[in-house]
């Protein structure tokens, strides 16, 4: 999937890291069982971890795309289905307990960024996501995280169509299942975004020379 690639000036892009959260990646995290295994196979944590602190010293904005809700889930209104009943069901993502904070592997440094409010799957939708790409004059996104079929599918979707040049890193996401992760790696995301592992992002991060 390299043959899409360019250079990229790491001064107009970011990394949008969506729902690194204790519910997801801590073993005693409210929903980490559902997605453990494909959290291990593709090595994500790990290969975000490096990419942060590659573009980081590039000067790349880190942006941090948690998912919270207040206490009793009101937001989602009175009859939720899908996977956002299931969140309801397993008591995750409460604002301000360990559940929702940002996993301690991905420590933040005063430079980063926390964007608030998301609340379904489009990182885009109940966010000013696309308010702080603009005036950082960002042109091109690499998304993270999770669930790779649903939330960060849904936020590179919507990314492409705002005409960012949308980049899914392939091996720093997961998912609940290792069928579901091939299928939205290898069938989906060229349609919308250029796939590439965190090595093969990392190469294309060049400096502009004067």
């Amino acid at each position: 999937m390299a043959e899409n690639k360019q250079l990229v000036d790491p001064k107009t892009a970011a990394l949008v890291l969506i729902e690194y959260q204790n519910d997801f990646l801590s073993p005693k995290g409210a929903m980490h069982s559902g997605v453990k295994d494909v959290v291990a196979s593709s090595n994500m944590l790990a290969n975000t971890a490096k990419l942060v602190e590659k573009a980081r010293a590039l000067g790349t904005t880190i942006m941090f795309l948690p998912i919270t809700f207040a206490d009793g889930f009101g937001e989602l209104g009175p009859n939720p289905y899908g996977l956002l009943k299931k969140v309801i069901e397993a008591n995750a993502f409460r604002k301000g307990t360990w559940g929702a904070e940002i996993v301690d592997a991905l420590p933040r440094q005063a430079g980063d960024i926390i964007v608030e409010g998301k609340r379904g799957f489009d990182g885009f939708t109940t966010t000013n996501l696309d308010f702080i790409l603009r005036r950082r004059n960002i042109t091109t996104i690499a998304i993270g995280g999770l669930l790779t079929n649903c939330c960060v599918e849904s936020t590179a979707r919507t990314g492409y169509d705002k005409g960012y040049d949308v980049v899914t890193l392939t091996d720093c996401t997961a998912t609940i299942g290792e069928e579901e992760q091939r299928a939205a790696v290898e069938k989906n995301f060229w349609m919308f975004s250029r796939p590439l592992t965190h090595l093969q992002f990392i190469a294309e991060l060049q400096p502009k020379t004067a």
